[in-house]
């Protein structure tokens, strides 16, 4: 079905241009330029804006894995804290 479609709207547009006087060609291919001019642009933008959310989220990756290793820190800092804090009430007891 897209074939034919496809080769429709190929018929269409093949006997269109061969109707066309020298300007309209001419009108149609800056036309087509120009459009073409866009999409490039608009490709261009949607590849920085990729790069740009890519780059932010990398960012916030590393963030999160800095804040997730600094509580690991504390955490075993405040382990080693209470190990101490009860090994002296230990030796406090025993005595």
């Amino acid at each position: 079905m897209r074939k034919i479609i496809l080769a429709a709207a190929i018929a269409t547009s093949a006997l269109g241009l061969a109707a066309c006087s020298n300007a309209t060609e001419e009108k149609s291919e800056e036309t087509v330029d120009a459009m073409a001019q866009d999409a490039e642009a608009n490709a261009d933008s949607a590849a920085e804006a990729v790069e740009t959310t890519a780059g932010a989220t990398a960012e916030n990756v590393e963030a999160a894995a800095d804040e997730a290793a600094d509580a690991a820190v504390k955490t075993t800092d405040d382990i080693a804290n209470e190990a101490a804090n009860v090994a002296e009430e230990a030796e406090k007891a025993a005595e």
